[in-house]
């Protein structure tokens, strides 16, 4: 008879350690989701109790006053029930410290509670205990499992709740039949057959519950793998959505900045083909009349040349921006282009009453495009002119400096006028952005262009005495691409 009771308890024992092995190895071959700790350690003590039970039985000599390893397996089951039990309330909500604080105070208590029991009580006294205690347990996951299903349905939860169920019933039935049978066992051979069969049943249901709990995780892993793989087509989908609006915002991009830079470009060929059609008329008015003297004739011829050089120099400029030709240089004097672009602005300095301030060192020599670097000049110098002509600055001061650096020459072109918005001033080398009411903002995108081609760089800072200053770099010998 105690061989059989303790082969009983052997087997279940083993088959819980198995079933703890393998969801130790499964849930640590995967991350998506972690077994519950409570159910894990309910079934680790469990299994241990088991084991102890079943080594206490064939020793035990009087089932009345067993060894103190009976207290140890009982407070082992005590942990397990409470273990799952909170395992239950974890479905619906966190468990408190202080309800863990509480029931691990219990645990040592049982401790006590029942090896004193051991000492002092019958086998039939300790068996109800154990029974109620085991009853109160069952019917408290049985109400946690229940929520939990009203807010998510799970057939493993519905088989957790048989399980648990079936439990609560076949402890009711050993303690009834402790009650009813007024038993005074001292020997295993004496516990009826019916309440060994009731202790088996129980401890079976636990088992199924345990395994029903396994159940459930591997549900809810399965369920998270789904949910990952539909959130994975989704975002697949969302960044097929995303590549194929960015490539419609770059078309729509691209069309409206052509149109835009066309008539940037338009704009910027206005200045020299507009001065160009004016002459023209007035050369056609001194032919009609008769008044036109070889002295005005070459004047005019020399005009008009002068301007169409300057077109055709902001036509190859535009055209290099677009094309990987190398950048045709040569050794050019700073210093000497700074006064040729005073120079072709000096009328309207002078008109305006601006001061020029130069502080320029002489022989300057760069490697570079004469014909571009003319130009990031003459945008620069005329920038500062045009907001000087709208500054309410009562003595207006046009500033360039030009020294040589370490590595290269640095040229400074500033003004006192009213500045440039702070809001603007992020966007000054943007195409299609300008801080003038008319304009397409090309000047200072192009400028930059000419600038970083020639492997330099350029910047704007507020000028210290009120105003704008932009200063260029550009090196001693370079590469030009």
């Amino acid at each position: 008879m105690k061989l059989l009771l303790a082969l009983y308890f052997f087997i279940l024992a083993i088959i819980q350690t198995g079933l703890l092995l393998g969801i130790y190895h499964y849930y640590r071959s995967q991350n998506t989701v972690r077994p519950n700790i409570y159910w894990l350690t309910s079934l680790a003590t469990s299994s241990l109790a088991l084991a102890i039970f079943g080594g206490g039985i064939i020793t035990i000599d009087d089932i009345s006053r067993p060894e103190f390893n009976f207290t140890i397996g009982n407070t082992l089951f005590y942990i397990a029930a409470v273990s799952q039990a909170l395992f239950c309330q974890s479905l619906n909500r966190d468990v408190s410290k202080a309800t863990k604080i509480i029931l691990g105070i219990s645990a040592v208590l049982f401790l006590f509670i029942f090896e004193y029991l051991r000492n002092t009580s019958t086998f039939e006294t300790r068996t109800a205990f154990m029974c109620v205690l085991a009853g109160f347990f069952y019917v408290w996951q049985i109400l946690e499992i229940r929520l939990k299903r009203k807010s998510s349905p799970s057939s493993q939860l519905i088989y957790l709740q048989y399980a648990s169920s079936a439990e609560l019933f076949f402890a009711i039935g050993r303690l009834t039949i402790l009650l009813i049978g007024a038993l005074s066992i001292k020997q295993v051979e004496q516990i009826p057959q019916i309440l060994i069969l009731f202790t088996i049943a129980q401890l079976v249901m636990n088992t199924l519950s345990y395994i029903a709990i396994g159940s459930y995780w591997a549900e809810q892993i399965a369920f998270s793998s789904f949910k990952s793989n539909q959130e994975n087509q989704e975002i697949k989908v969302l960044l097929r959505e995303r590549e194929t609006l960015i490539a419609s915002l770059l078309k729509a991009n691209k069309t409206a900045s052509t149109g835009a830079l066309s008539a940037a470009i338009a704009h910027e060929l206005n200045q020299p083909l507009g001065a160009s059609s004016l002459n023209i008329q007035f050369l056609q008015k001194k032919l009609s009349e008769g008044q036109l003297n070889p002295e005005l004739e070459k004047e005019i011829f020399a005009t008009l040349l002068s301007d169409n050089q300057r077109a055709a120099g902001i036509i190859r400029s535009l055209r290099s921006i677009f094309s990987d030709d190398k950048v045709g240089s040569s050794k050019i004097d700073l210093a000497e282009l700074i006064e040729v672009v005073l120079n072709i602005t000096k009328p309207e300095i002078t008109a305006k009453s601006i001061q020029i301030v130069l502080s320029v060192e002489p022989h300057l020599l760069v490697q570079a495009n004469r014909g571009e670097i003319q130009q990031v000049l003459l945008n620069l110098v005329n920038n500062a002119i045009q907001a000087l002509i709208t500054s309410s600055q009562p003595f207006k001061k046009l500033m360039i400096e030009a020294r040589h650096v370490e590595g290269g020459v640095l040229l400074t072109v500033a003004d006192n006028g009213d500045g440039i918005p702070e809001s603007l001033q992020n966007q000054l080398f943007e195409l299609l952005s300008s801080t003038k009411t008319s304009g397409m903002g090309l000047g200072l995108w192009l400028c930059k262009h000419i600038i970083t081609r020639h492997g330099g760089s350029i910047e704007f800072v507020p000028n210290d005495s009120g105003g704008a200053k932009f200063i260029v770099t550009l090196p001693d010998a370079i590469e030009l691409a």
